[in-house]
């Protein structure tokens, strides 16, 4: 049998091949310069076809080329916002857990990097080279532990603090409000999808659309995080026909090492697939369980829609030319609810149980007139199904965490929605959809003032950040 220290040299070898740099299995990403690096000439030919520019809270990065050319301009033009999502994911890890960050990547490497593929690996370690030729102290090693982080946070994690008799609480799971329509309920009977992302104010915030071209595969539009190389949060629209977003599956668990990471699954099927079924036959290969979610998909050139709910033991998976299906952490599939979860899904106090209703009402009140425009104001909607009122909670499908005094879980928890996008089949045909930065309602957040009224959250200083109130923005791929 060979030794942890012998894998961990090859993996570190593995890693660091075609970097151009030198480096020995035992540094740390401490010790990497925190200078910026002179360029070689291909790295400024790689530059010279990437970009990126801001708009209304977002980042729009376009990259393309080899795996190692759109890494490189990833990681260079971003370098900047990767620094600062590696230093709040190490200070919320290392806080949330009581364990070291450099731990997090020693057991990460080894488990995941035999799941990744030789080009998506070349890409992490082109996003590594070129955050670091930008300044930035960062090692391939630590990128895959960060594209890894919701899977290794909320999956893993809680699998091993049951083996090592650790009986700590686990973290709130990122929940998202999502649904997608086609057929009878659509005004033009088309496809529309509308989708927001709920999570903690603490994170590496999902404010960049990535435009990303790859030499093989599908051109991809889709949000992202800084330094990702796949979604996320989830939301993506491909030149393949396919659009899709995801929901969580609450109070899932259960994970396997053995498996391949999710964000290798999600960006493989967003790169490949052409088909409902050719995407999900990607997600369900070598599924580790590791970010359970129910996928919402659909197919613009046939007007298909999809759910896919993704346990580890179990699969749902439904699809229609005329309906809807919607998500918001609760799962439809029987076998994962009973097996994977303990939800109580008719208690609706609870937040994914008061939204899974909410969207059962919208969806009756307005069948047949469901467009783009009121894909915005539903991911915006406050209704409280528990309270029968308009209300700023946890419950509402444009949730506010942070005024929730009634949470089921941890009363005025600073998360809630962080964003909102919708897309149609027209905008998809032309690669392009609409986003909105900060909560769906456009209500912003003041992190100071949130802090002084509530000191019980005063781990969260210095990295507690605003949020402001921004406008719809239309983003479409091949922007400059």
């Amino acid at each position: 049998m060979k030794s942890r220290s012998f894998v961990l040299l090859t993996c570190s070898m593995l890693l660091w091949g075609g970097c151009g740099r030198e480096r020995g299995g035992e540094e740390k990403a401490s010790s990497l310069p925190a200078a910026a690096l002179p360029l070689s000439p291909d790295q400024s030919s790689w530059l010279s076809h990437a970009g990126r520019h801001a708009r209304e809270g977002w980042v729009y990065l376009h990259c393309e080329g080899t795996p190692r050319a759109r890494g490189f301009q990833h990681g260079y033009l971003m370098a900047s916002e990767i620094r600062e999502s590696l230093r709040i994911t190490r200070a919320v890890w290392e806080y949330q857990t009581g364990m070291a960050w450099t731990w997090l990547v020693g057991k990460a490497v080894p488990m995941f990097l035999p799941g990744i593929d030789a080009e998506l690996l070349e890409e992490i370690r082109g996003i590594a080279e070129g955050a670091i030729a930008a300044g930035v102290a960062t090692s391939p090693e630590e990128m895959i532990t960060y594209n890894a982080y919701v899977e290794l946070s909320g999956y893993w994690w809680p699998e091993q603090k049951k083996k090592l008799d650790i009986h700590s609480p686990d973290n709130r799971k990122q929940s998202c409000s999502s649904f997608i329509a086609t057929g009878h309920m659509t005004a033009d009977s088309g496809i529309v999808l509308g989708h927001n992302t709920m999570c903690s104010y603490v994170v590496a915030d999902p404010y960049v659309i990535l435009d990303i071209v790859p030499e093989k595969g599908h051109r991809i539009l889709m949000q992202t995080s800084p330094g990702w190389i796949h979604s996320g949060t989830d939301f993506f629209i491909t030149a393949g026909g396919i659009i899709g977003a995801e929901t969580t599956i609450g109070d899932f668990s259960g994970f396997d090492e053995g498996g391949i990471p999710e964000f290798v699954r999600m960006r493989r099927a967003a790169q490949d697939a052409s088909t409902i079924d050719g995407w999900c036959d990607i997600m369900r290969a070598g599924n580790n369980g590791g970010y359970a979610n129910a996928w919402l998909v659909g197919d613009i050139k046939t007007n298909e829609i999809a759910r896919l709910e993704l346990g580890l033991k179990h699969v749902g998976f439904e699809r229609t030319h005329d309906g809807y299906y919607s998500g918001s952490n609760v799962a439809e599939n029987t076998k994962i609810l009973r097996l994977e979860t303990e939800e109580h899904e008719t208690d609706i106090r609870i937040s994914g149980v008061s939204r899974r209703v909410r969207w059962k009402q919208l969806m009756r009140e307005h069948e047949g007139k469901i467009t783009a425009g009121l894909a915005k104001e539903f991911e915006a909607d406050h209704y409280d199904s528990y309270l029968h009122r308009n209300s700023l909670s946890w419950r509402g499908l444009c949730a506010h965490g942070d005024c929730d005094s009634m949470d089921t879980g941890e009363p005025f928890d600073p998360g809630g929605t962080v964003d909102a996008k919708v897309v149609d089949g027209t905008m998809a045909r032309n690669m392009s959809f609409a986003a909105r930065w900060g909560s769906g309602c456009g209500r912003p957040f003041d992190a100071a003032r949130f802090l002084a009224e509530h000191p019980q959250f005063d781990w969260m200083n210095g990295l507690l950040k605003d949020r402001g109130s921004y406008r719809w923005a239309d983003f479409t791929a091949g922007e400059h």
